[in-house]
């Protein structure tokens, strides 16, 4: 297993934010690379399932979810169901006042193609990081300017 855990703090409120965090459909605003659908469910309740679609054409690898504790505006957490990616994942989000909060992503992953995988991992994580950090930067700023529906 491979735990990770990154943050970024957003001037907006812990409900606002929330609601940025969990609009699936909007995801691929700040997600680099990234397209998520509700596949299963309302996408707002434990049970629901969720799609990811990651990285170009047939290049691209779907990451599919099913959501495990729904907790709003606090906690959501996903299992990885896919070929590719499995373990468990969390998304919180603690209010630090009444116009600002954190969003922190954790990750605990199996990593694919087992030795090869954990040989290459210290490899791939820099880049890995810095996209998910590039995404947080871009979150940021979706939450602090998001509004339901807008396009």
């Amino acid at each position: 297993m491979t735990d990770l855990v990154f943050s970024v703090d957003v001037a907006a409120p812990a409900g606002t934010t929330w609601l940025a965090l969990t609009d699936w459909s909007r995801q691929h605003e700040w997600m680099l690379g990234t397209k998520v659908r509700v596949v299963g469910g309302d996408g707002r309740s434990v049970g629901s399932r969720l799609s990811a679609v990651t990285g170009p054409g047939l290049l691209g690898f779907t990451d599919t979810m099913e959501i495990t504790a729904w907790e709003p505006p606090v906690r959501c957490t996903v299992r990885h169901l896919g070929r590719l990616v499995r373990g468990s994942g969390a998304f919180h989000v603690h209010a630090k006042g009444p116009q600002s909060s954190t969003f922190v992503w954790t990750e605990s992953l199996d990593l694919p193609f087992g030795p090869v995988g954990r040989m290459g991992w210290p490899l791939v994580r820099p880049a890995f990081a810095l996209g998910v950090r590039e995404s947080l930067r871009r979150f940021a700023r979706f939450a602090e300017n998001y509004s339901m529906g807008a396009r």
